[in-house]
């Protein structure tokens, strides 16, 4: 049966969109999801088994509604009209979204329904190519919703429907009795490190087996949950107010480019802070890349770089270039968006070009580089470097030197350290120091 079910939805999803279902998007990635409308996948593009995760993900997220100080001008009959925020107010709050991208406006419900349960009954304004006729945006709204038992409606009655089956865990905690409901709590408190008094009575092996919050999928349910609250109080501390941004990017262990983003304000109470907003993966650190990226986070916590006062970088040329540095790109949305070379990175850079100044200390250094570009350049070279430690440990181990342990023991290399990061040197020299009977081999 449910075979035929898996079939029946692909086969529908394939018939109602022509989309291929050796095509459907099978991983699911809620981080990488696009909150803007206008660059979004179509919800058809998605396999029938996680289309309502998806839709979940979009559904708690709320609709895509940066607030911006303006929006673009368009010219239409002679008269230069544009998007108004004050639309995200009254009866449309909760399906109407702007999409900075394409500078149109979506409906979120229809999105997230129409295409799958009443294809072909509507156009596709709102749902795939946008709506920008600012002169009748009013009338056109009230037109799209229409009256009840239209689609609109019946696509809106959905999205609640899936939102209020959401919260039917909470249905079900509800039903509990006061006794296990605080226990319940002292579990949960328990997993943030609390000291109540009573926390051992209700955990580890006095929990019910089907409530120790130990599953690995349940305690990353916990971590993100924790994660959106903590983002909704920075968000809402900074409270549409003007920031500054501060941005780095690196390579993660799989050499993947990752762009931090970390946003400097005044709270509430008047004191200057900085808070980490994300972490996300960047196809490359090209300024146009970076500056795609920054928007795009900036507009998941609906924030508009119209809003940015300051900017913080290292010196690198796709950084502060004055020609197509990601500085200049922001500068020229907004031009008080000035740029600040990071005093952390040039603290670094002085306090390498001065180490580099004492004699010994370059030819030190001279000496390390020498061995990386040996040992480092021939993936030979890197395998015998490897299984020669490999003997050693194993040796190690039968003699009683050394102990075996979790976590311990682990592979080290060579890494080449950075300018800009002088806890790199140290990384490199430790690293160095462990394996060099090894190295010294190879």
């Amino acid at each position: 049966m449910e075979k035929f079910l898996v079939k029946f939805n692909h086969s529908q999803a394939s018939s109602s969109t022509n989309v291929n279902p050796s095509s459907l998007i099978d991983d699911l990635n809620l981080d990488s999801l696009e909150a803007d409308p206008g660059k979004r996948v179509p919800i058809a593009h998605y396999n029938p088994q996680i289309k309502d995760e998806v839709r979940k993900h979009y559904i708690q997220k709320g609709p895509c509604q940066p607030k911006m100080d303006s929006y673009p001008p368009t010219e239409i009959g002679k008269r230069m009209r544009q998007f108004c925020k004050i639309w995200f107010e009254g009866p449309y709050s909760k399906w109407l979204e702007y999409s900075v991208e394409k500078d149109s406006v979506y409906c979120l419900c229809c999105y997230l329904f129409k295409d799958d349960f009443f294809h072909g009954s509507t156009s596709e304004f709102y749902t795939k190519t946008g709506f920008r006729s600012w002169n009748r945006a009013l009338e056109r709204f009230r037109k799209h919703v229409g009256d009840v038992n239209s689609i609109h409606d019946k696509c809106f009655n959905k999205m609640l429907d899936l939102s209020n089956h959401h919260q039917s865990i909470q249905v079900v905690i509800d039903k509990h009795s006061q006794k296990l409901k605080n226990e319940y709590r002292m579990r949960f408190l328990r997993w943030h490190g609390d000291k109540h008094p009573n926390v051992g009575k209700v955990i580890l092996e006095n929990a019910p087996q089907n409530d120790t919050l130990t599953c690995p999928m349940i305690q990353k349910d916990i971590a993100n949950a924790c994660a959106k609250e903590t983002l909704k109080a920075i968000i809402g501390d900074l409270n549409g107010d003007y920031f500054g941004i501060l941005v780095d990017e690196s390579k993660d262990i799989s050499h993947k480019e990752q762009m931090a983003l970390v946003l400097r304000f005044v709270n509430k109470n008047g004191e200057v802070v900085e808070r980490f907003i994300g972490l996300v993966h960047v196809s490359d650190t090209s300024a146009c890349s970076l500056k795609k990226a920054i928007y795009s986070l900036l507009s998941v916590h609906s924030l508009s770089p119209s809003k940015i006062r300051g900017q913080g970088y290292d010196g690198a040329s796709n950084m502060k270039g004055e020609i197509n540095g990601l500085k200049t790109l922001i500068m020229k949305d907004s031009p008080s968006a000035y740029y600040i070379h990071c005093f952390a990175h040039q603290l670094q850079l002085t306090l390498v070009a001065i180490a580099k100044k004492h004699l010994d200390v370059e030819d030190f250094f001279d000496h390390v580089s020498n061995v990386l570009n040996v040992v480092g350049g021939s993936f030979k070279r890197r395998d015998l470097l490897r299984d020669h430690q490999a003997k050693k440990l194993e040796q190690l181990f039968e003699s009683g030197e050394v102990q075996k342990g979790q976590g311990l023991h682990q592979e080290r290399g060579l890494q080449r350290p950075g300018d800009t990061r002088w806890g790199s040197h140290f990384k490199t020299l430790d690293n160095f120091i462990v394996i060099f009977s090894s190295a010294s081999r190879t």
